[in-house]
């Protein structure tokens, strides 16, 4: 016990100043803000108590078993033929490494200004590795699930609509890795307007599919760009997304001003610029070009001359073209809802609001064009807004090879290039955003590691030189990392 308790005295400076060490890397994961700090502060406090526990287990249980068990002279070979071969071994080794550990510090030691140069060139090398490595907020995943969007010309019916989705439909269902597809059109998918439409799509497991969910989204891009009259876009469900904000493809880029003007004019300007841009594939917008409207302005003279109002012109549009649910019919098992509407051959032609009747105050049915002129003018489908101002959210996919990072870049340069006005502001949402947020953080993170490691090992140490010592040893470690997620072909996220 004596002899455990003079190892444990001797050993207990250098276990505690390396768990502190340790410890102090993930003093600022623990305090991490935003999304970023969510996700490591689990794994950062998991860590600190695993080495806590660690070394208090190394300062006490550890000496008390092996004074327990090793008794004697410990210098004694083991009994057993196995066993001595294995200790020699082992020796044999552990000697070789001191001996090549000595030759080499014998030798750097003696070559002090090389090794500065090459300790010096390791720091360049290293920062240069993190600045050109390709970076990314979280590895895609193949969760099975592809989720789409189907986009038609502003001025397309409903009954239109329905159809080239069915189209689509056809398409994804042909593909021999998709086991079914849900589909909605219109306001129920949350884009409130018929020229829209999503889908879901399951796909079946990854030993019968034998691809990943990204490889059938490839093979599905050119037998659904040859649907015609309707753009469709698909993306790898996550379980983690950023954001709240409805796109059609897995990355998101806003375009926010009070003009609503100005915003449909930029937007779309830079959805072209976007196309265009290497790189950057399958992009939407949630905002749609002007669409045809008839604005009904009503002649107040001749409406009150006949005795109707306004509330009467209002309710017969409403039961015509509203699908106004009227009532509920009950039977044993199921509910139908009964919707009023006028004959749908009706409902495609503005001219064909002469065919819309209204009742006088005589009782008479007079043509709506008695009371009211037609006049054809233009206008968006819907105006979405960020907090309380108009937005526009551009969507967008990566090409394989294409990281996040390089293509948060090509989208400012292609935003840059078209030089908007000063109010018309644009940012990342979504995923890129976080990834634009924790990038800024990383450096600021990765100093306050150091900082707080070098004062703990100069607490300990009680002096200002060794721990640059120790600390030296982080770039090479550094370099063989970032060395790791290169060769491997892995991006620099989360996960690396």
């Amino acid at each position: 016990m004596r002899a455990a308790l003079i190892g444990s005295r001797q050993i207990g400076f250098t276990v505690l100043s390396i768990s502190l060490s340790l410890v102090a890397v993930f003093i600022p994961l623990i305090f991490m803000g935003g999304i970023m700090g969510r996700l490591f502060h689990e794994f950062a406090m998991t860590m600190t108590m695993a080495i806590v526990v660690s070394a208090v287990v190394s300062l006490t249980l550890t000496p008390m078993i092996c004074a327990h068990y090793m008794k004697g002279d410990v210098h004694a070979p083991p009994r057993g033929r196995i066993a001595g071969w294995l200790d020699r071994g082992l020796e044999g080794a552990f000697t070789g490494m001191q001996r090549g550990y000595a030759v080499t510090l014998g030798w750097a030691l003696e070559h002090r200004v090389f090794m500065l140069l090459v300790t010096l060139a390791t720091i360049v090398l290293t920062v240069r590795l993190y600045t050109v490595l390709p970076k990314s907020f979280l590895p895609l995943q193949d969760t099975g699930i592809l989720i789409g969007s189907t986009l038609a010309s502003p001025d397309v019916s409903f009954q239109a609509m329905v159809e080239r989705q069915r189209a689509v439909v056809d398409v994804v269902l042909g593909d021999p890795a998709v086991a079914s597809v849900a589909s909605t059109v219109g306001a129920s998918n949350g884009w409130s307007s018929i020229n829209r439409g999503s889908l879901t799509v399951s796909l079946k497991p990854l030993d019968e599919r034998g691809a990943s969910s990204e490889a059938v989204i490839a093979r599905l891009r050119a037998p659904l760009a040859r649907v015609a009259g309707v753009q469709t876009t698909l993306f790898s469900a996550q379980d983690l997304r950023g954001g709240g904000r409805q796109g059609g493809a897995q990355y998101q880029y806003a375009v926010v001003t009070q003009d609503v003007t100005a915003l449909r004019r930029w937007a779309v300007a830079l959805e072209d610029k976007l196309r265009a841009t290497p790189g950057i594939v399958d992009v939407t917008s949630d905002q749609d070009r002007a669409g045809p409207q008839v604005d009904v302005i009503i002649d107040r003279e001749a409406a009150a001359r006949l005795g109707v109002n306004t509330v009467d012109i209002d309710n017969a549009l409403n039961n015509a073209y509203s699908q106004r649910q009227v009532t509920t019919i009950y039977a044993q098992r199921n509910q139908y809802k009964v919707v009023l509407e006028i004959d749908p051959r009706l409902q495609a032609d503005p001219s064909l609001l002469n065919r819309i009747y209204l009742t006088t105050a005589e009782g008479k049915q007079v043509p709506l064009s008695a009371v009211a002129r037609f006049e054809r003018n233009t206008a968006p489908l819907a105006v979405r807004h960020q907090g309380q101002f108009p937005a526009a959210t551009l969507s967008f996919n990566l090409a394989p090879g294409m990281a996040l990072s390089d293509a948060e870049t090509a989208v400012q340069t292609a935003a840059l290039e078209l030089r908007m006005p000063e109010d018309v502001r644009t940012e990342f949402a979504g995923n890129a955003r976080f990834l634009q947020q924790s990038m800024a953080s990383q450096p600021l993170l990765i100093a306050a590691a150091l900082i707080a490691i070098y004062i703990v090992l100069g607490v300990l140490y009680e002096s200002l030189l060794h721990p640059l010592t120790i600390l030296s040893t982080l770039p090479s470690a550094g370099l063989g990392a970032l060395l790791a997620l290169l060769i491997t072909g892995n991006d620099l996220s989360i996960m690396g």
